[in-house]
Order: structure tokens, then C-alpha cells, then sequence
């Protein structure tokens, strides 16, 4: 008969996901994002996001549900992220999807909301490769990680950020530049009629796989600010191509670099800013030469989506996983160890005791 169909809820930041994924095989998804409410205060506001979320929801289950051809009946397991993310935002799709696995008698498993950026690309190309290479870059993450058997495995992180991830640096420095948020897609448009040679930014802790991109920023804002105070326009496109070919570099170098100490034939680039041009483009160009295969998803499983939480869940279930318990709580600040990730509050242990 197969596997249980899963429902996947992704609620962790500004974007309401849900998605159904059964045998590895997407089934239909739908995403409703409040950037457009943050961003005339340049960045993610917690309560805007959390409110977003409660209102969205029920609407972005049914638009999957619709679209895949499936009532809320034909669910067999919930999968939801608990973590890391906004405390707010992440409670609002816990609520959801216990109240829809306990009203279903079906089981519940918490995700790792970054373990579902690895997953998301199993829905586009497949299993992923044992082991793989992954390269995690977001918002408020970049991590470079050995991945065996993501459902089973621990997670081994070769390197990690340090302080500013590379999308957190495109939204504070295209604030700088005078560019909209989101950053990420702003730079990269401004990007296309610059020359990333133009100006020597940084390139950061070229010797290490951890990553830093807090003095990138820094640099890039003086050079800007250095216009300023000449009362000299800001050439914004290269400037912007020169950030955005710097992060580039520094992301694809150690990726590759990583790729070639370990042994390990396959690139998975996963997260937000895996839909930026240059990343992808300067990717393509350094596995091509090393001769390793390069894996990203497509532009719409790379933003937060609630397919690539199904996804996890889907792993999970046919991997013989034990579900949530049901007192599982959220953990905003979560360790990326394991795909799964109940977390059990000290209050829900106390009770429980």
C-alpha cells in the first residue's frame, strides 16, 4: 500500500509553508509569506509574523490539500518544525499540527526546521547521496555539513557562522546601499548591471570552514559611507556585484575545498540564498572543474516551505523513527544534530513528573 501521506508545517520565521509528500514524491504545496508587512521595518518583526501565521494557516492547508487532490482525511503522519525560529511564530504551527494529528489519530514528529532545507532537495532529485556535502546559507544561517543517512544519522558540522550568516549580510548591507528588503533578491537584481571585480572586499577566514561575514558587512558599509562623506553618488550595482561575488566566493570555495579533504562526491547547496544567481552560477563553475556533482533545488523549495518539513517527515516514517511525544514542545535556538528535534519543556516535565 505504501507510505502514509505527509503533512508538513513550516511556521518558523515569515513564511506560513504546508506541503505533502508521500515516498519521497511531492504531492502539492502551498507558501503564504507576511514579507511584505515587515518590510518597512527592514526586517522580520516576531509578533507581525506570529499574528501572520494564526490568520494563514488553516487557508495554506487547504490550497495544499486542494491542489494535490486530497482531503485533510487522507493524512497518515504530521510532520511540523520546533525549531530553531521565532518562539511566537513556531508555537502557532505546533498548535496546528497537534490539534490536527490528535484529531486525525495519527502520528506527530518534530522536525529541524534547517534538516528540512537538506531534505527539500530529495524532492527534486531524489535520495540524498551517502554521504553528501551540504551547504547550508539563509538568513540567519551558513553551515557546511557531512550528511550520511539524514533520517538516522547525527549530523556532523565541518564549519558554521560565527556571527553575521550570508543572507543576514545581504539585508543589513542592501539597507546600506538604499536597496528594499528583502536584501537577497535586491542585491542580486542590482548585482546583474555591476562589475564584481570593482571593488577588493574581503574575503573571510580563508582558513577555516566556518564562516564570517559580520566584517564583510562592516566593510562594505565604510565603503559606502566613504561615498557619502566625498558627497559622491553611490555606484550601488557594483557595489552590489562585489558583495554578492564575495559571498559567492568564500561559500563555493570551502564548499568545494570541504568536498575534496573528505572524499565526498556531491554538493547539495540548500536555504535562501541557494537562489541567488552568482552562488549558483560560481557553484556550477567549481564543481565542474573538481569533478563533483553539484545539487540545488529548485528557486521555490529554497525559501522556508512546508514541502521540504514534509519531506523530513516522509524520511522519518518510512525510516521507522519514533513520533513526538505529546508534550513536545519548541526549541527556538535548536542545535542542528539530528533531523528530528522534540524537545520537551521544563514545565511539561515537571507536570509530567
Amino acid at each position: 500500500m505504501g507510505s502514509p501521506i505527509v503533512l508538513g508545517i513550516e511556521s518558523s520565521c515569515d513564511e506560513t509553508g504546508a506541503g505533502l509528500v508521500r515516498d519521497g514524491r511531492l504531492l502539492g504545496h502551498a507558501v503564504a509569506s507576511s514579507m511584505d508587512e515587515h518590510a518597512r521595518f527592514g526586517g522580520v518583526v516576531p509578533e507581525i509574523a506570529s499574528r501572520a501565521h494564526l490568520h494563514a494557516l488553516r487557508p495554506v492547508i487547504g490550497e495544499a490539500l486542494e491542489g494535490a487532490g486530497l482531503r485533510l482525511s487522507d493524512i497518515g503522519a504530521v510532520a511540523v518544525t520546533t525549531g530553531p525560529g521565532l518562539s511566537g511564530a513556531l508555537q502557532v504551527g505546533l498548535a496546528g499540527a497537534k490539534g490536527i494529528a490528535y484529531a486525525l489519530g495519527v502520528p506527530l514528529y518534530g522536525v529541524h526546521h534547517l534538516a528540512g532545507h537538506v531534505a527539500a532537495d530529495t524532492l527534486e532529485h531524489g535520495p540524498l547521496p551517502d554521504p553528501c556535502m551540504v551547504l547550508i546559507v539563509s538568513g540567519g544561517h551558513t553551515s557546511l555539513l557531512l550528511v550520511r543517512d539524514l533520517a538516522r544519522d547525527p549530523i556532523v558540522h565541518l564549519g558554521d557562522t560565527l556571527d553575521d550568516a550570508a543572507g543576514e549580510c545581504f539585508d543589513k548591507v542592501a539597507r546600506v546601499f538604499g536597496l528594499p528588503y528583502p536584501g537577497g533578491p535586491a542585491i542580486d537584481r542590482a548585482a546583474r548591471a555591476g562589475d564584481p571585480r570593482a571593488v577588493p572586499f574581503p574575503r573571510p577566514l580563508p582558513g577555516s570552514y566556518d564562516f564570517s561575514f559580520s566584517g564583510l558587512k562592516t566593510a562594505a558599509a565604510r565603503w559606502a559611507e566613504g561615498h557619502a562623506g566625498d558627497g559622491r553618488e553611490l555606484p550601488v550595482a557594483d557595489g552590489a556585484a562585489s558583495l554578492q561575488e564575495a559571498v559567492a566566493d568564500v561559500l563555493t570555495r570551502k564548499a568545494v575545498a570541504a568536498c575534496r579533504e573528505y572524499g565526498v562526491g556531491t554538493l547539495v547547496v540548500v536555504g535562501g540564498v541557494a537562489a541567488n544567481s552568482r552562488v549558483r552560477s560560481l557553484a556550477e563553475e567549481r564543481c565542474g572543474s573538481a569533478g563533483i556533482e553539484l545539487r540545488v533545488p529548485p528557486r521555490k523549495l529554497c525559501t522556508d516551505n512546508g514541502a521540504m518539513i514534509a519531506a523530513v517527515g516522509d524520511l522519518l516514517v518510512r525510516a521507522g523513527a519514533e513520533p513526538a511525544p505529546l508534550d513536545v514542545s519548541i526549541d527556538p535556538s535548536a542545535p542542528l544534530e539530528y533531523a528530528s528535534l522534540h524537545p520537551v519543556s521544563a514545565g511539561a516535565r515537571t507536570v509530567a513528573a
